[in-house]
């Protein structure tokens, strides 16, 4: 590895590290809705759906082995 190449890496890492932290608030913020609507008297189980849906696209996101 050339020395030249270390800080676009260091870089990169950071845009990986904020990428993911990024995708763990929208886990949890899908998370946070789903629980809202669920606890609703009468829940529109299509919204559900389509917010569970989202999560797991999310999570399978996170999921995916990172680039080197």
């Amino acid at each position: 590895m050339l020395y030249s190449q270390v800080p676009s890496m260091q870089r990169r890492d950071r845009m990986q590290k904020a990428h993911f932290s990024a995708l763990i608030a929208k886990h949890a913020g899908l998370d946070a809705r789903i629980e809202a609507e669920l606890g609703r008297p009468a829940p529109d189980t299509i919204l559900v759906a389509q917010l569970k849906k989202q999560k797991l696209k999310i999570k399978e996101e996170m999921e995916l082995p990172q680039a080197t």
